[in-house]
């Protein structure tokens, strides 16, 4: 790797995403006064994040259908219900 292209503070940082609780350690410029320690023994800097590639429904092939006929349907039934 070249010396002094990476900005100062560039290390290595554990990353937890709090959706499905798996743990990353990514080289990174991020800062946290939290500390954890990873599977090699060293303690690392750690930063929670709520979504990753762990948990995106991209990547995990996971949607999330809304059933839209439904919300519609009660709709109408609750402007029946008012007109009444």
């Amino acid at each position: 790797m070249k010396k002094d292209i990476h900005p100062e503070g560039y290390g290595k940082v554990i990353y937890v995403d709090d959706s499905s609780g798996e743990k990353f350690l990514i080289p990174s410029i991020t800062k946290s006064d939290k500390t954890e320690k990873w599977e090699d023994g060293k303690e690392y800097p750690v930063v929670h994040v709520e979504i990753s590639s762990a948990s995106h429904p991209f990547y995990t092939g996971k949607e999330n259908v809304i059933d839209t006929a439904g919300r519609v349907e009660k709709f109408k039934a609750r402007q029946a219900q008012a007109g009444k």
